[in-house]
């Protein structure tokens, strides 16, 4: 099999991917493609033989001479509707001034498309609807993620109004944001808050305003991947339930927030294992939900704690 066109397709997308960052890692590069380090290590070598001006530094990665660009690239069929199904997460599931600069952005790609394409990608974008099933922003804070982005870039403190979940009225502190994250349809961030002298993590849709000041951050943070990890070191306890096969497919989503390590078949029933660091509170209260359908083989602590609150409802109910 010739591998020539194989090997140019590859070659280009090197160019690009060396002009859409400072730094590339030859590693980056290999991983990306599925070939060996010593075959990048050659595809470089014949962009250089081409003319392309690329610097590189052991142990750092290669780069583009300042200054060097081509001209804007075609875009693939496939490559266009991605774009179409990004251009409407963004408009659904982001701030308005974010979207805004998603928008302008896209009418950039637009312009650079094939007639053929343009008309393609009109028939499609009309027959896409992305859902929200609820306000991720609120209205008076609707630059929410534009400026966390800004802050995290440029190393600012951020001023935050932000009103909790049992608070009538908000706050004001200093924050230093470490990351953005979606998780559970909603979005948040983690920081640093010099109000409480420790990290917190605040819901988007609770805050009330925000804006970048010109404060440097006081701390060097860890990535957000080491504390969103953290929740996993907290003293966790063994879980078994016996649940119906009946509503197992139900229970998917949720499982991975509580803790969730295996499953086994027991006859007409599914034995579910669990790690909680959550007992006394959220597992007792997740497995209500479902629990005319589920058996707590151990641990006994979780069935009074479950006990416990059926008093209460029951309480509530007379």
């Amino acid at each position: 099999m010739d591998e020539t066109p194989k090997r140019f397709d590859r070659i280009v997308a090197i160019l690009i991917q060396l002009q859409s960052k400072k730094i590339v890692k030859a590693q980056e590069l290999a991983d990306r493609f599925e070939v060996s380090l010593r075959t990048i290590y050659r595809d470089i070598r014949t962009l250089e033989a081409s003319g392309v001006p690329i610097y590189s530094e052991a142990g750092v990665g290669y780069a583009l001479m300042e200054g060097y660009r081509l001209p804007p690239v075609m875009f693939t069929r496939e490559e266009v509707s991605s774009f179409i199904a990004a251009e409407k997460l963004m408009q659904k599931f982001t701030d308005t001034a974010l979207g805004n600069h998603h928008a302008s952005a896209m009418y950039k790609l637009k312009s650079v498309l094939r007639s053929t394409d343009k008309d393609w990608l009109t028939n499609i974008e009309s027959k896409i609807v992305m859902q929200a099933s609820e306000p991720m922003f609120n209205d008076s804070s609707p630059n929410t993620l534009a400026v966390l982005f800004e802050s995290i870039a440029e190393k600012k403190q951020i001023l935050l109004s932000y009103k909790t979940l049992e608070s009538e009225t908000a706050t004001n502190r200093n924050i230093e944001p470490v990351g953005v994250f979606h998780d559970h349809n909603n979005w948040y961030f983690l920081g640093f808050c010099h109000l409480r002298k420790e990290y917190r993590q605040f819901r988007t849709d609770r805050i009330q305003g925000i804006q970048k000041t010109e404060h440097d951050f006081t701390l060097e943070h860890d990535s957000l991947e080491t504390y969103l990890n953290k929740d996993q070191t907290l003293p966790s306890t063994k879980v078994r339930i016996l649940v119906s096969k009946k509503i197992i497919n139900y229970l998917r989503y949720e499982q991975k927030y509580h803790g969730y390590v295996s499953e086994k078949e027991v006859g007409e029933e599914i034995e579910m294992t669990f790690m909680s660091s959550s007992i006394e509170e959220g597992f007792p209260r997740w497995i209500l939900m479902f629990g005319d359908y589920a058996t707590i083989v151990e641990p006994e602590s979780l069935k009074e704690k479950v006990l416990e609150l059926l008093e209460k409802i029951k309480i509530k109910l007379q």
